[in-house]
């Protein structure tokens, strides 16, 4: 007789957790966007939005980096008020 082979279910997670946390030794990415934890959403064209990826990935940044890096330019923070 043979031994039985146990199949891995589809949902059966491993039993050590070091096999299935990929980045374990990694720390906890500190960014300037866990600075500002707010959502900004806003409308633009299809052809606007291609613009924007484009321009971000010519500069090799993320698109949100490159708009957070843009508002922050043109929307400075003014004395007195909180930031």
């Amino acid at each position: 007789m043979t031994a039985r082979v146990e199949k891995r279910g589809f949902a059966k997670r491993p039993a050590d957790p070091e096999q299935w946390i990929k980045a374990a030794e990694s720390p906890p990415r500190a960014t300037e966007a866990t600075a500002y934890p707010a959502r900004l959403t806003i409308d633009v064209t299809a052809e606007l939005r291609g613009r924007i990826k484009i321009a971000a990935f010519r500069r090799g940044v993320t698109v949100a980096d490159m708009l957070r890096e843009l508002l922050a330019r043109e929307f400075p923070p003014t004395p007195g008020n909180p930031t």
